[in-house]
């Protein structure tokens, strides 16, 4: 399936795209909202400035996607592959992210405001001022993600230690006990 397919099905009121093959698909600035992409491909997309909202990518690959600007409030991103992802200024408040892999994703001036990161895979990812606030993030592994500057008070955590984070000197710094955690 092509971009312009899915758009003109979608644009006739089509929901259901799941298990569909889009890969390096142009799907920027488009208003997507709502739909179905659980399953598809994804990969090297260009999705930066669409409006997402309360879609369903589970179990989508979106590995080197560019998501940058993108609006997923309230999406389903559950087991997602969003390895080497560009996130720049991404909304995904209230997203659920559980078990999504978010390996070396670029996710620098995030929102994940209440976001379900449970279990998530975020090693060498770059939070540098994300807001993680009130953001779940039991059991997931944030050991070497840049965390310079992120907000992470009110943060649900499993008391783990965020390990080797990267000052934008390159000098590591180690986060103990984060502010907030419970």
């Amino acid at each position: 399936m092509d971009a312009n397919k899915l758009l003109s099905q979608h644009g006739a009121g089509e929901k259901d795209f799941s298990g569909a093959i889009l890969h390096q698909a142009d799907l920027k600035n488009t208003d997507l909202s709502g739909i179905n992409l659980c399953a598809a491909d994804l990969s090297g997309a260009d999705l930066s400035g669409a409006r997402l909202r309360g879609c369903n990518l589970s179990r989508a690959n979106l590995t080197d996607a560019d998501l940058s600007g993108a609006d997923l409030t309230g999406a389903n991103l559950s087991e997602i592959n969003l390895i080497g992802a560009e996130l720049v200024n991404a909304k995904l408040e209230r997203a659920n992210l559980q078990k999504a892999d978010l390996r070396s994703a670029n996710l620098v001036n995030a929102n994940m405001h209440q976001a379900n990161l449970t279990e998530a895979e975020l090693s060498g990812a770059d939070l540098t001022k994300a807001n993680l606030n009130y953001a779940n993030l039991s059991d997931s592994n944030i050991n070497e993600a840049d965390t310079y500057n992120a907000d992470l008070s009110k943060s649900k955590t499993t008391n783990q230690e965020i390990n080797q984070t990267q000052h934008p000197t390159g000098i590591p710094h180690r986060w103990v006990s984060w502010a907030g955690s419970h």
